[in-house]
């Protein structure tokens, strides 16, 4: 089946989006891109009515001068439109239909970004704002800051809502809040209900006000079960290239298009027991890595499921063959893919050679035979079904 990926636009319509997403759906729809699907029908008649909302929508322009040093006045949240918030299985085209809506709503200060990033954006916004009152003990970082963002961002979008860590369960109540009353609209897709985010997490109780909040600002709507466009392309993509040269590198790139709709990507960073792990490359939940930003710096298991926590879908490039003189760097390695296994995490991976051949030494080809047992197992249509369509 053609991709419904969009780049830029429909393609082939000489068409925008500022009509809204209904055309652009009906355009794909027409286009052959896409077949026709109650649930996703649905959640762009939603998106539309929004669109519409936001097009007659005064927001409030940032404070500037010495405007910006006035008391701020929050209006009533019924005064602000509501907000949308999509949850689905993997697969069933949530960031596609982000796209129809956030491309053409005419709205100037709008942002499209995933939430783990502007979680690390607002946690170093507050650890500014401290550095900058840390001789006033009473002041409060989270007012400010909210205030700043909305300066920013009058309609946030977020891809892939998500919340795992307990420094943003614990502010993230307080934060949107503080935004909504300042007029900020959101719309997220996620693949989790909101009475789901952050479950059995440390300290929840601090965190279900936020959830409180989701109901009361945002419509929350179930993009219920249809075709997974998603796997469909998955099970035509390779979870394993070899030998390493430069059309793997091509495949590697086309396959992190794939996985990520062709959005851009950066390199992201999040905190574990104290220090940071580096993800060169990242976007929707798609984290790529080199072999040596894994396996030769000094990470353990628990750094790896940390990672397969946090994506769901891993590339790796420049496998080596390993000999015995190697044996940690081929033992991080193993427990690298034992924990990706263990948690059933979608991994692409180029290698020098073939799962069989990967180990050429003698001292640890016993305890190697799982590894290569578990990577042919990792590249079967069943297992990536599987990961791909995990709730996580």
């Amino acid at each position: 089946m053609p991709s419904y990926r969009l780049q830029g636009g429909v393609k082939n319509t000489g068409m925008t989006f500022e009509e809204g997403p209904r055309a652009g759906y009906e355009s794909l729809v027409s286009a052959g891109s896409l077949t026709r699907d109650q649930g996703q029908e649905l959640a762009v008649d939603k998106l539309q009515t929004l669109h519409g909302t936001l097009a007659d929508y005064k927001l409030a322009k940032p404070l500037v001068g010495w405007k910006s040093f006035l008391p701020f006045q929050p209006k009533s949240p019924e005064a602000y439109p509501r907000g949308l918030y999509i949850f689905g299985s993997v697969g069933r085209g949530k960031s596609m239909l982000m796209d129809l809506f956030f491309d053409g709503v005419d709205v100037k200060r709008k942002r499209r970004i995933h939430f783990h990033k502007f979680m690390q954006e607002a946690h170093e916004a507050i650890h500014n704002w401290r550095e900058k009152n840390k001789n006033d003990k009473d002041s409060e970082p989270i007012a400010p800051t909210a205030k700043l963002l909305a300066e920013k961002n009058a309609l946030l979008c977020f891809d892939e809502f998500e919340i795992r860590d307990i420094a943003d369960a614990m502010i993230v109540a307080r934060l949107f809040t503080a935004m909504m009353e300042l007029g900020v609209v959101v719309v997220a897709t996620s693949n989790r209900h909101p009475n789901d985010l952050y479950k059995d997490g440390l300290q929840r109780d601090r965190f279900l006000p936020f959830i409180k909040l989701i109901q009361d600002r945002m419509e929350v709507l179930h993009l219920t079960d249809g075709l997974d466009y998603r796997l469909d392309r998955l099970k035509e993509m390779q979870a394993y290239l070899s030998p390493v040269n430069s059309e793997t590198v091509i495949l590697l790139d086309k396959i992190f298009s794939e996985l990520t709709d062709g959005h851009p990507s950066a390199s992201e960073s999040f905190e574990f027991k104290g220090r940071k792990i580096f993800i060169p490359q990242a976007c929707d939940g798609v984290a790529r890595f080199g072999f040596d930003d894994l396996c030769r710096k000094p990470l353990a298991a628990a750094d790896f499921l940390a990672i397969a926590e946090r994506y769901r879908s891993i590339i790796i490039s420049d496998v080596p063959i390993f000999e015995d003189d190697q044996r940690d760097i081929a033992r991080r390695f193993m427990i690298l893919v034992d924990a990706f296994y263990d948690t059933k995490t979608h991994l692409i991976i180029s290698a020098s050679a073939q799962p069989t051949e990967l180990y050429s030494g003698y001292d640890w080809r016993f305890e190697f035979d799982r590894t290569v047992s578990r990577l042919m197992e990792m590249q079967s249509v069943e297992y990536i079904q599987e990961a791909r369509g995990s709730d996580r």
